[in-house]
């Protein structure tokens, strides 16, 4: 697993999700063999300020709309509304402000990857090497146990630029967090997400900045592409079109029944939804031929991840668009929580996919 270490770990595991409309918080403790849900709690941007939280990935400026205190701010009402004991947290970072790649190295020791990976890395990363921090995890082809003196290396290289880690760490500082470690969203979405997963599976996170289609291989990463049709695309669109606000807009998508039964609805919301998705759905088809190309598979099931995935009709039209088994990720499945809360996380589940798997990491530590 792909690891930004800056710190220690603590009792309880806090991982916290800062993403473009909200803050998400999930807290875990591990008592013996369980692993139990001690506190989750969520803070929205209409809550703190009109901005979103993320402006997206520039090198020049913050990748935060909202200032790093507005969002500590944010955090410590949720540690004080959800009376979170944990001190130390995992924080997920989003996939427009990593760089991610694969590549191939020939056959080598141990000794001779780092330099050939930082090598490698600067044909692939935008920025200056010395402006980013960079990790990497080695996948060896062919069987060959882990010796890479005898196979070829399938690199997955990260690269995460020194001032997106050094905004982390003042938000961490300022609400009284130890920041404990960083890491990319996608990791903790394979860990909350695929408990058990040997085949391949396309891992579909639709946010509200960006849409990432991942495929995953016995928990590991093994082709990504993130693009721009998502939450916020398909809000302003009905926006525009339906001539309403923003927030207006927000609150129909989150009504619509896209597809029932055989059919798919003629509510003008409903149509534009449709349409953003059919561009999805093109896109996983395109990512799916390229791994099928290369590795002679083709992943047969959809795990659905963010608080899209939730539309109702969303999971049906997929599968039957895609003729693939399409799930609704549960990060809450094998966590011990009181059984009146089983309503309520299911209604919530994919959208906090990213803080169960930062704090599952915590857990990790």
């Amino acid at each position: 697993m792909i690891k930004f270490p800056f710190g220690s770990s603590s009792k309880n595991a806090l991982g916290i999700d800062i993403g473009t409309f909200s803050i998400k918080m999930v807290e875990l403790a591990k008592k013996g063999e369980r692993l139990t849900l001690e506190n989750y709690g969520e803070v929205t941007t209409q809550q703190i300020g009109e901005k979103p939280f993320r402006s997206g990935l520039s090198t020049d400026k913050s990748s935060f709309a909202l200032s790093n205190k507005e969002i500590a701010e944010g955090i410590k009402a949720i540690l004080f509304d959800a009376k979170i004991k944990a001190k130390t947290a995992t924080f997920s970072i989003p996939d427009f402000s990593t760089f991610f790649t694969t590549f191939d190295l020939p056959p080598m020791t141990k000794e001779e990857l780092p330099k050939a990976i930082n090598f490698e890395a600067r044909q692939h990363i935008p920025l200056p090497l010395s402006e980013v921090v960079l990790d990497w995890q080695v996948i060896t082809e062919n069987g060959n146990n882990g010796d890479s003196q005898k196979a070829n290396n399938k690199i997955i290289l990260v690269a995460v630029p020194k001032e997106v880690i050094t905004q982390y760490q003042e938000i961490g500082r300022v609400c009284g967090l130890n920041v404990s470690a960083l890491e990319a969203e996608v990791f903790g979405l394979i860990r909350s997400l695929l408990k058990i997963n040997d085949k391949p599976v396309v891992l579909l996170d639709i946010g509200a900045q960006s849409t990432t289609i991942n495929i995953v291989e016995n928990k590991i990463l093994k082709a990504s592409h993130s693009f721009d049709i998502a939450g916020n695309n398909l809000t302003d669109d009905i926006s525009k079109n339906l001539d309403l606000n923003f927030w207006e807009a927000e609150d129909l998508k989150k009504k619509q029944v896209i597809y029932q039964g055989a059919n798919i609805s003629a509510e003008p919301a409903a149509k534009i939804m449709i349409s953003k998705m059919d561009s999805i759905i093109i896109e996983i088809e395109k990512i799916s031929q390229a791994f099928l190309q290369k590795e002679g598979k083709v992943p047969d099931t959809v795990i659905l991840a963010g608080s899209t995935a939730l539309t109702s009709g969303l999971k049906e039209y997929f599968a039957v668009k895609l003729n693939k088994d399409v799930i609704i990720g549960d990060p809450f499945v094998g966590l011990f929580y009181p059984q009146i809360l089983t309503p309520a996380l299911k209604e919530i589940g994919s959208s906090y996919a990213i803080a169960v798997g930062m704090a599952l990491r915590g857990i990790e530590n």
